[in-house]
């Protein structure tokens, strides 16, 4: 059984999550189906989506120096008063937009006004999801610290459960109309009523001790966490940053671009679309843990390679299931992607965190986890709409994701594994310094 204080630092950390991927996740989901026509008008379907898709990437740019700013204070002050701060300034910006004016009202403002929230919001995120995880495994024992860690991993699949799930009901109760006019504010004017139970909970959580033993040490010399990640973890920033690059892609080419391309592509309603990321994220959100706990068991490199072999193959056979237009196959073609990202997914937090010196760790983490999503994360719905378009098939999108598999396996096979290493400075000095 876990003790009541892993439990609790978990569960604070799992809805904290959420609440924050769903804000961010919110907004792609209404990229793809909604903000075209509301933002940007006046032109094409695929280029109007284009175009939303474009602010929905800005969200990512912001994300490396939220990761920054995030991350040295993080490894300065403590993991707990950032993640307050980001949940209220995530919850605030998606509230926000929910009272926007459109472009009918008030112009080329509309569109401004909605990417300067669209930074905020991803400024906040890219400093969440380090001190999130963080928190977590320097909270948990070696031992099992793939399966805790993967627990606030589930907070993405948790989110976009939510997400999906509010605009899936709206869509079901709701004229198109009605929802073009009014409807699609409501969820992102949830937000304000999820932040508030979120930060009741993450407020309870104690500091990670890992962090106060090492922040008692630091105070005896100087401590500049951003300066000495470049200059003595660079290889690790760069592992990390590779080894995401097939998790990213192939996440928002799952539940982004399935989307736009059951719509625009395949000439089905949003329905379809929506419901099969809805039940994907639900066996994904299941399934991560499970992929956790196996690197707990043999290893972080074998889960998350095996992640990102099968992803690789499993970029054709997702298109067509999805060229069937069965809605029962739709559905079982993003589960089955989903449970698989999972493979990489589950143990990343941990493989990560365990790569970096405590007093850098969150600096690192985060910097490392958010330079891959301006390249990874942000361009996958571009280039895959773009790639779309331009061949008029799904070949080329597939093999985007290929060679982004690829470049991870390259990036895991220049990594040590890192399974049960200890926290703490004295043993996680170093630890991917070498070659498998």
């Amino acid at each position: 059984m876990p003790s009541p204080r892993i439990a609790k630092v978990v569960a604070a950390s799992l809805i904290g999550t959420t609440i924050e991927w769903y804000d961010f996740f919110l907004y792609g989901s209404a990229a793809a189906l909604i903000f075209n026509k509301l933002f940007f008008p006046g032109s094409d379907p695929l280029t109007g989506t284009l175009l939303s898709f474009a602010t929905y990437a800005i969200g990512f740019l912001a994300r490396p120096l939220g990761g920054l700013v995030f991350g040295h204070f993080g490894d300065k002050v403590g993991r707990k008063k950032l993640l307050v701060f980001s949940l209220l300034l995530m919850g605030g910006s998606t509230a926000a937009m929910g009272v926007l004016p459109t472009y009918a009202a008030v112009g080329a403002a509309a569109p401004v006004l909605l990417t300067l929230l669209r930074l905020v919001q991803g400024f906040a995120l890219g400093g969440e999801w380090g001190g999130a995880v963080l928190i977590v495994s320097e909270h948990g024992d070696d031992r099992r610290r793939g399966f805790w860690a993967s627990w606030p991993q589930c907070g993405a699949p948790g989110g976009n459960l939510l997400a999906t799930a509010v605009l899936a009901v709206l869509a079901a109760v709701q004229s198109d109309a009605a929802f073009a006019s009014w409807g699609w504010r409501i969820p992102f004017l949830l937000s304000g009523v999820l932040v508030v139970i979120g930060l009741w909970i993450r407020l309870s959580v104690t500091e990670s001790p890992v962090f106060l033993a090492a922040q008692r040490k630091a105070e005896k010399r100087a401590h500049v966490p951003v300066v000495e990640v470049f200059r003595d973890s660079w290889r690790q920033v760069l592992i990390t940053i590779g080894a995401r690059m097939a998790e990213n892609v192939s996440y928002y080419v799952l539940t982004a671009f399935i989307l736009v391309y059951v719509t625009t592509g395949l000439g089905l309603g949003k329905s379809a679309g929506l419901n099969a990321v809805l039940i994907g994220s639900a066996v994904h959100f299941v399934t991560i843990p499970l992929w956790g706990a196996l690197s707990d068991r043999i290893g972080r490199k074998p889960v998350y390679l095996f992640g990102a072999v099968a992803m690789a193959g499993w970029a054709f056979g997702f298109f067509a299931l999805l060229d069937t237009r069965s809605p029962a196959l739709i559905a079982l073609s993003a589960t089955i992607g989903l449970v698989l990202h999972g493979a990489m997914y589950g143990p990343q937090a941990a493989f990560f965190a365990e790569q970096f010196a405590t007093r850098v760790r969150y600096t690192g983490l985060s910097v490392g986890g958010q330079l891959s999503s301006i390249a990874a994360g942000a361009l996958a719905p571009i280039v895959a709409v773009a790639l779309f378009k331009s061949s008029g098939g799904t070949t080329a999108v597939s093999l985007y994701v290929v060679a982004m598999c690829v470049l991870t396996v390259l990036a895991l096979l220049t990594a040590r594994e890192t399974a049960r290493t200890s926290l703490h400075d004295e043993a996680a000095e170093g630890t991917l310094s070498g070659v498998s």
